[in-house]
């Protein structure tokens, strides 16, 4: 490990319900910081005040929220994660990891929800300022076994959509890894977490040296 040479970095976590993303960018971040590596570990919706709020909402609200009323509260949220969290860390030098990003607000809202793809695309640049992630992991799972994992937890509004709504997510996020497959990373999600953490660490890894 004495040849890393670590600078800021924007890495993001995406995948569907299930995938594991989550536990993934925590033992990363962790690993981060075993080795005194600068670094941050954030969620979206949330890691601000205001976007803990839209969290709930988002996720636990009993009141219907049209696919644009989601996008647009999403965004809200990341407006604020980006300008209040994100640049402050970048420029300071920091690697941030990301549980989800503007790639999950195209899969979800544009794949699954239906919204064009542009306007999503449109909305993402706007809440951003146009920043992109240096590397994006997504976890992939078939969606019957990522749901199956799930059914133990109390589940939000999202995890409760039909699976015809998961598998066009679950689409949309492997066309949009296609298409900027220089930027992604794919990972099977059914292989053991251990087999997981050490394909990421070995790109992560890769970038610093």
């Amino acid at each position: 490990m004495k040849n890393l040479k670590p600078r800021p970095l924007f890495i993001t976590f995406e995948g569907g319900e299930g995938s594991g993303k989550s536990s993934q960018a925590r033992i990363l971040y962790r690993k981060l910081c075993r080795l005194s590596i600068p670094a941050i570990l954030i969620h979206e919706p949330g890691s601000t005040a205001l976007g803990e709020k839209i969290s709930q909402l988002l996720k636990h609200s009993h009141s219907t929220i049209s696919p644009m009323s989601e996008l647009l509260l999403f965004n809200a949220a990341r407006a604020q994660l980006v300008s209040e969290v994100i640049m402050p860390a970048l420029k300071n030098g920091k690697i941030v990891v990301c549980d989800r990003y503007t790639d999950s607000t195209l899969a979800y809202q544009g794949y699954g929800r239906g919204l064009k793809l542009e306007t999503v695309r449109d909305i993402n640049e706007s809440a951003t300022g146009g920043l992109i992630p240096n590397l994006t992991l997504l976890l992939d799972i078939p969606v019957s076994d990522g749901l199956a994992r799930k059914r133990s937890i109390s589940s939000d509004r999202f995890e409760r959509e039909e699976l015809a709504f998961h598998e066009r997510v679950r689409q949309g996020y492997l066309k949009i890894a296609r298409k900027e497959n220089s930027r992604f990373l794919v990972i099977d999600a059914r292989q053991d977490k251990r087999t997981i953490s050490r394909i990421i660490w070995d790109r992560v890894s890769g970038i610093f040296t």
